[in-house]
């Protein structure tokens, strides 16, 4: 999958290393079984190529800059590629100031957000990332769609234990899980969407106008917020951090569905206090939670980031599964560019 990631991404139009960096992002999520942000994204890259969406080979930018704080414009290139490298001046700066902070504007898709998160993990700091994009979720109380998914990530190290790793959407499940769902045949769960009279509903397809995604994605129906009332407000917050304080704008003013504003935060332990002591407590917590009373029902209680590593582990060895449609669509890709790969044989 990688190969022939990399071949198509190429053959639409992306640099050699554009091609590498983005197809690396797509195959980490989905070793770590997080299958919306992973090849299946394919199709709208090679259509953002197509369309102009998203520019091969353009160069970011820094627009303003402090010792502590960086806003970049993207000049809508790879979201992936433009966020590493914040990710790593935030790092940089860290290590001088104790806290850091980016934002991104101009930018498309970044992909997973945990990516980022675990560079700094890497660095034994904490990684915070958050995006918001174009109009996706209900507020609280309401049918249409004016919020995006603005989904958060944490990152946090640990001595011997597992890092923890938090990533999830404000909405009650990210668009592109409900984009697998459909691709998968399969249902949602209740309480996920409404259509597009605001009435509840189950099936994947009520969320979009035809024709159905991976073609295109245009929302008919919207996402319902995560917790209620708690998961809109936090959903209002990125969309002020990522939105406004970067000045990409909020969900309002995106006019693609790969557009994300971007906002980065890193925060340098061992300035606040000694980098060991630190991880000691983490490790003590996990272990605290870990070793806790089980609810009926459950064997174990997992800390965020262990499912996807479990997953990880699995899918490296037995690699990654891709849904008929999903396949089908990535197959008349490669024949439309003349791509090549052995996957392609098998598969």
């Amino acid at each position: 999958m990688t190969e022939l990631s990399r071949k198509l991404l190429e053959a639409a139009g992306a640099t050699k290393d554009e091609a590498r960096i983005v197809t690396e992002s797509l195959i980490r999520a989905n070793l770590a079984g997080v299958d919306s942000h992973g090849v299946l994204r394919i199709p709208s890259y090679v259509q953002g190529l197509h369309n102009g969406t998203i520019k091969a080979g353009a160069k970011h930018e820094i627009v303003r800059e402090t010792p502590s704080s960086l806003l970049l414009n993207g000049n809508w290139g790879f979201g992936q590629v433009v966020c590493a490298d914040a990710v790593d001046r935030v790092i940089a700066k860290a290590e001088e100031t104790g806290i850091a902070a980016a934002g991104v504007f101009n930018c498309n898709h970044i992909g997973r957000l945990a990516d980022y998160t675990q560079t700094a993990v890497q660095h034994d700091m904490i990684g915070f990332v958050t995006v918001n994009s174009d109009p996706c979720v209900a507020p609280y109380g309401g049918r249409k769609a004016i919020l995006s998914t603005n989904p958060l990530a944490y990152g946090i190290p640990a001595a011997r234990e597992a890092p923890i790793f938090v990533d999830f959407a404000t909405s009650i499940a990210a668009e592109g899980k409900v984009q697998a769902a459909l691709a998968k045949r399969q249902q949602l769960p209740p309480g996920w969407i409404v259509d597009s009279s605001g009435w509840p509903s189950t099936n994947p397809a009520d969320l979009y106008e035809p024709p159905l995604p991976p073609v295109q994605a245009k929302l008919a129906g919207a996402l319902l917020p995560a917790g209620g009332y708690k998961g809109y407000g936090l959903g209002l917050v990125i969309e002020i951090l990522a939105g406004a304080l970067t000045g990409s704008g909020c969900s309002d003013e995106v006019t693609s569905s790969l557009t994300n504003g971007v906002f980065i935060q890193v925060l340098n332990i061992s300035k606040f206090v000694p980098l060991q002591m630190f991880k000691e407590r983490v490790d003590k917590l996990i272990r605290l939670i870990k070793n806790s009373p089980k609810a009926e029902g459950f064997d174990e209680i997992l800390i965020p980031g262990e499912p996807e590593s479990r997953q990880q582990e699995k899918r490296t060895k037995t690699g990654i599964p891709v849904p008929e449609s999903g396949w089908i669509t990535l197959r008349t890709l490669c024949k439309e560019h003349g791509v090549e790969s052995e996957v392609l044989k098998k598969g």
